[in-house]
């Protein structure tokens, strides 16, 4: 029996659904994943139970069944909102393979392929359209420069509690517009996107790692979150055009054992 056809008899059993419905979406099997092991929680955090997948052999195949399905796939001929979909889809996914076959302690920057490594992007992990794919690859030598840039900080999710949230269902191009708004305003109107003090704005370091993104300038990334904040968020920083400091938490978003 084909991977894919394992993988979706797995998830079937898994979610109590018709096989046959199971079969219709690319993405049914990681919509599977993500609902059994997203944990959205009280503090705006999305955290992940790595330890939950990592003990159930079952649907670590179904996740590793699912990316081979991917790679597998002619991206080339899907349209932009799909292959947005696909690369989003392909990079939480893998990263989430990653975190549960190498089980850092406490942060995905634990994982070090080489002794000089700043952490697991560089290291090819895919092979898509026979072309060889590290995290970087897909997120900043495809994804940054063939769509919108900003918006793509709200679609990959690096296992980090300071990242954007890993959303409980997959990416998908009829919905990707209103996704990614949600996904923007949500993290913009949380304390790791924004926080106003007395001083000034203290944002995430995602706004200075890739400022070039956001206008290459404080005034960029405040035009930027202004356009998500919510109307109590806008009124505080109404006026105000320093950013003081910049914050990100490389804790692993995962669901803390019992």
């Amino acid at each position: 029996m084909k991977p894919f056809i394992i993988a979706i008899a797995c998830l079937a059993s898994l979610a109590g659904m018709p096989l046959s419905h199971a079969q219709t979406d690319l993405h049914t099997p990681w919509d599977q994943v993500l609902g059994a092991y997203v944990v959205e929680s009280d503090d705006g955090v999305n955290r992940f139970d790595y330890a939950g997948l990592r003990a159930n052999p079952e649907n670590r195949a179904v996740l590793s069944a699912y990316i081979e399905d991917l790679e597998a796939t002619q991206v080339s001929a899907l349209t932009d909102d799909a292959r947005f979909a696909f690369w989003a889809n392909l990079y939480n996914a893998v990263t989430v393979r990653l975190i549960v076959d190498e089980a850092p302690e406490n942060s995905i920057r634990q994982i070090r392929p080489r002794p000089w490594s700043i952490g697991p992007w560089g290291v090819n992990r895919v092979e898509v359209e026979g072309r060889a794919l590290s995290l970087d690859d897909i997120e900043h030598g495809i994804m940054r420069v063939e769509f919108d840039a900003p918006l793509v900080h709200y679609a990959v999710n690096c296992a980090s509690i300071g990242c954007p949230n890993l959303m409980a269902r997959a990416w998908r191009s009829d919905t990707l517009d209103a996704d990614l708004e949600a996904g923007a305003r949500a993290y913009i109107n949380h304390p790791r996107g924004v926080t106003v003090t007395e001083d000034g704005l203290v944002v995430s370091r995602i706004y200075d790692w890739f400022n070039e993104d956001f206008g290459g300038a404080d005034a960029g990334v405040i035009a930027h979150v202004l356009r998500y904040a919510e109307p109590g968020l806008a009124q505080r920083i109404d006026g105000d055009t320093r950013i003081i400091s910049y914050t990100y938490d490389w804790s692993l978003n995962r669901v803390a054992s019992p």
